[in-house]
């Protein structure tokens, strides 16, 4: 089978394992079909049609906010414009549409993959449409028995992609042979990717921008060279029609139907750092205990908006549900709260208290979202670990919580202190005083027989004195970059 067009190199960063998937998919000897997702403005359309270099055998894109009638005229049109002279009518039906598409790809018999290519699948999927039945036929009947063909799905709205594809109970149970989820970028990979942009941040600035957008390619897009990145921010989200102004609204628009509900679950987890119970969270929003109300968490887990995660030594069943997507919690903490204005927001803000208060906070979120990054440093990559919180129950006398706890297969634990800090990080007394009380007192209300090793995570390093010794380990913003 001869060989695409590669794709060029330069124009792709990171998503080196989302490459080998792709290539190993058109090596297959069998028919492939692909669902690739993810979050809004993650570059999942840019992967694919950058892999693709756009020589597919049919490509379609949904169009956003039509009915069947205008998604049928579309469908024809793009049937058209691969039909080599040939001319569709259009068609009444799905079903129609789709054995017009096997038409037209039973007369493109080629030396390399048919691939088809259909994305915002979800937006062509009007009320009453029989999309769905009709896709189920037209691979079931026909696609799966041809071996050089490859249907690729593509789509924003997550839940859509997995209640209808990936979790079908109907014709399509289990006919998805391949699926890519597409995750934020790195550190790491902002960093390449703001570099190859031909911005000028360094590492510390980097890091508060994923703080603020987290690794979302098109928002790093929107970075305008020569401003610094308050600047930017202010001309980005407080601004009078600032470039992504109304990003939040579209962002949960797009992924969840009635996502107003979505939204009254991550506004009520915006409150709380640490997270909310289930029961929690339902007293805050007045949702109902039900199906639906289970199925806006799972979502919003499968979208990496919110992780669920039991505390250290916690035996129940009980789950606690963190908002973690750093976008979502820097509009609820500032865009929300103070709105847009023609003043420069952001930058009045660097240095102040409120500032600091919030970057401490972020990152910590960040080095949560690296804890991989964070064992890769300590030279444990190769144990088999798991991450907690901790935190002493309500009501007890003395107060203390553990953001990340690294418990390892080797009988150590991890306990990590973050600081974002603007220079090396100088350990004084009380510092030494709280993180002893704190070990103790996590020692103390778990029975902790194990060793424990605090780890210091903080941007440049630690000064030597009379009380850095406590501190095993010291991870940098360097290593969260590796």
């Amino acid at each position: 089978m001869a060989k695409r067009n590669e794709p060029s190199s330069d124009l792709l960063v990171g998503r080196k394992d989302e490459i080998k998937h792709l290539e190993a998919i058109m090596e297959s000897k069998e028919a492939e079909f692909v669902v690739v997702y993810g979050r809004r403005r993650v570059g999942k359309t840019f992967l694919v049609n950058t892999f693709f270099n756009d020589e597919y055998a049919f490509k379609l894109t949904g169009l956003a906010k039509k009915g069947k009638r205008d998604q049928l005229a579309n469908f024809t049109a793009t049937l058209n414009r691969y039909g080599n002279g040939r001319k569709f009518t259009k068609p009444r039906t799905w079903y129609e549409a789709f054995e017009k598409l096997r038409e037209l790809l039973e007369a493109k018999r080629s030396k390399t993959k048919r691939v088809i290519f259909i994305d915002e699948l979800p937006w062509i999927d009007s009320r009453g449409s029989n999309l769905i039945s009709a896709l189920e036929h037209f691979w079931n009947d026909w696609a799966v028995t041809q071996r050089d063909i490859v249907l690729v799905l593509c789509g924003s709205a997550t839940s859509w992609i997995t209640r209808k594809i990936l979790k079908n109970r109907g014709g399509l149970h289990n006919r998805v042979t391949q699926k890519l989820y597409i995750r934020p970028f790195t550190l790491a990979e902002c960093k390449e990717y703001i570099r190859n942009r031909g911005l000028n941040m360094e590492e510390k600035e980097i890091a508060e921008c994923y703080m603020i957008m987290g690794g979302i390619p098109y928002y790093l897009k929107n970075l305008r060279r020569g401003a610094s990145l308050s600047q930017n921010v202010d001309e980005m989200f407080f601004a009078e029609k600032g470039r992504l102004d109304d990003e939040f609204d579209a962002l949960y628009n797009s992924l969840f139907e009635k996502s107003e509900n979505y939204i009254k679950v991550v506004e009520a987890l915006s409150t709380k750092n640490k997270g909310l119970t289930r029961e929690e969270i339902l007293q805050v929003t007045k949702l109902e205990m039900n199906g639906h109300f289970s199925k806006i968490l799972q979502d919003l887990i499968d979208c990496d908006f919110v992780r669920c995660y039991k505390g250290y030594g916690n035996k129940t069943r009980m789950g606690i549900y963190q908002l973690v997507d750093p976008f979502t919690l820097f509009y609820y903490k500032f865009i929300q709260k103070f709105g847009h204005s023609d003043k420069p927001f952001w930058q009045y803000q660097i240095g102040t208290r409120l500032h600091d208060t919030w970057a401490g906070l972020a990152f910590e979120q960040l080095c949560l979202n690296h804890h991989r990054q964070i064992e890769r440093s300590l030279g444990i990559s190769g144990i088999l670990t798991q991450v907690y919180s901790w935190a002493t129950p309500p009501g007890a006398e003395e107060k203390a919580q553990i953001d990340l706890i690294i418990q390892r297969a080797d009988k150590v634990i991890n306990v990590c202190e973050m600081k974002f800090y603007d220079g090396i990080f100088k350990m004084k007394a009380k510092d030494y005083e709280d993180m002893e009380r704190r070990i103790r007192a996590f020692r103390e209300a778990r029975n902790i027989r194990r060793a424990v090793h605090p780890v210091l995570v903080t941007t440049y390093g630690l000064t030597h004195n009379k009380y850095s010794h406590l501190f095993q380990n010291v991870v940098t913003l360097k290593d969260l970059f590796a």
